[in-house]
């Protein structure tokens, strides 16, 4: 499937930013201006200029030009994308080192999530990740027995375990539940990040499963304070809660 007009705006203006013909400070054209560029409707423009908004490239403030922002590393949960997917997009330089791999018996919460007998053993691995050349992220993660064998037998520098055990072993990840909040950071992790003990850090932990609900990984990773944000998209029609409106006030 195709591309829709707006998005293909959207692309170009995407493109012009990244490549600094509108630095961050400056203004972008008009919507007039970008029509009558485009031969589309303002209507359409709209359209381009509100999903840059969403994505943190440029000013959401209605009635005026909006203006190029600093580039955030924004990372949305609208698809599951590995880390390495979405920093190469974001135009980033991604590489990451498996620091160590240790076969154990899993934690009670490991094995909770994991779908896996208490004590059973699962492969913990420690890895660290780089982005454009610094450390960004510790990642810890338990994977379940039945995929232990694929990641034990990566090399050190694999970008992306998911990517990698799915052209291995045909496991996909196909959806997952993330849990985020705010940590401080531990003595390992102040070292590999390069901060002070105590620094704070945006926790992402998740669960990932396959199409089938087959539990692959349970992640705890740590990010670097104003190393990303991430984008969460939602509405009132996909709330569960229902809304009701309050009673009228006569004006």
């Amino acid at each position: 499937m195709g591309r829709s007009r707006y998005e293909e705006i959207a692309e170009s203006l995407r493109q012009a930013i990244r490549s600094g013909v509108h630095p961050p400070g400056s203004r972008l054209p008009s919507e007039s201006d970008l029509a009558a560029r485009w031969e589309a409707s303002r209507g359409t423009v709209r359209q381009a200029v509100a999903l840059l908004a969403s994505e943190g490239l440029i000013g959401s403030r209605q009635g005026a030009r909006r203006v190029v922002l600093r580039q955030e590393r924004r990372q949305s949960f609208e698809q599951l994308n590995s880390f390495a997917q979405w920093a190469r997009a974001m135009g980033c330089e991604v590489s990451s080192r498996i620091l160590t791999r240790t076969t154990r018996p899993a934690t009670d919460e490991e094995a909770a999530r994991l779908d896996t007998a208490p004590g059973s053993e699962v492969l913990y691995v420690l890895r660290l990740r780089h982005l454009d050349g610094e450390p960004v992220m510790v990642e810890r993660t338990a994977y379940a027995p039945w995929v232990a064998p694929t990641v034990r037998a990566l090399p050190e520098d694999c970008v992306s375990i998911m990517d990698s055990i799915a052209e291995r072993a045909d496991v996909v990840a196909h959806h997952g539940e993330h849990l985020i909040d705010a940590v401080a950071a531990g003595s390992e992790d102040a070292r590999l990040l390069r901060i002070r003990r105590a620094s704070p850090l945006l926790r992402q932990r998740h669960l990932t499963y396959t199409a089938a609900g087959r539990a692959i990984e349970w992640t705890d990773d740590r990010y670097r304070a104003g190393s990303v944000v991430f984008n969460v998209m939602n509405s009132a029609a996909a709330a569960p809660l229902e809304r009701r409106a309050g009673p009228s006030v006569a004006g």
